[in-house]
């Protein structure tokens, strides 16, 4: 089931992702990233499980992005990390935002859900404000991905 993350599903999530960033697939997140930034996220559980997360996060009147797109190995390749993405796109629409983009080590996953390789120089505000922090700057592999609304 797919629903609204909520504050007791954080170390759950933050176990997901950084597995995945332990295998240099994601980026880690942090406790507190993720406690601040709760409202952002759905999860698919099953039970007090959660297989899967991700996050849309707003980043300007126009644009917003979706962050932390996991899913645990058992449900990979079964339509739950498409089913997450509906949804934020879902929310990104009823919230009137134009423009949505991903950073990814992945892109044919969101070339599916027709999204479109982009210069990450088209994303100025998040390099300046979020990855000029980050400690791939400026050596960054992952991929600029964007789906208008």
């Amino acid at each position: 089931m797919i629903r609204k993350a909520n504050v007791t599903d954080v170390k759950k999530i933050q176990k997901l992702i950084n597995y995945y960033a332990k295998h240099d697939m994601m980026l880690p997140r942090s406790l507190s990233e993720l406690y601040e930034n709760i409202r952002d996220f759905f999860v698919y559980a099953e039970g007090k499980n959660i297989h899967g997360a991700c996050a849309l996060h707003i980043d300007w009147e126009d644009l917003a992005e979706i962050k932390s797109l996991a899913v645990a190995k058992g449900k990979s390749g079964k339509g739950v990390g498409s089913k997450l993405l509906e949804e934020c796109l879902k929310e990104a629409h009823t919230l009137r935002v134009k423009k949505v983009f991903a950073l990814t080590y992945v892109p044919e996953f969101f070339e599916h859900a027709g999204f479109r390789t982009i210069d990450k120089k088209e994303l100025p505000r998040k390099i300046w404000s979020e990855c000029i922090k980050c400690v791939y700057f400026p050596n960054c592999n992952e991929i600029a991905m964007m789906k208008e609304i």
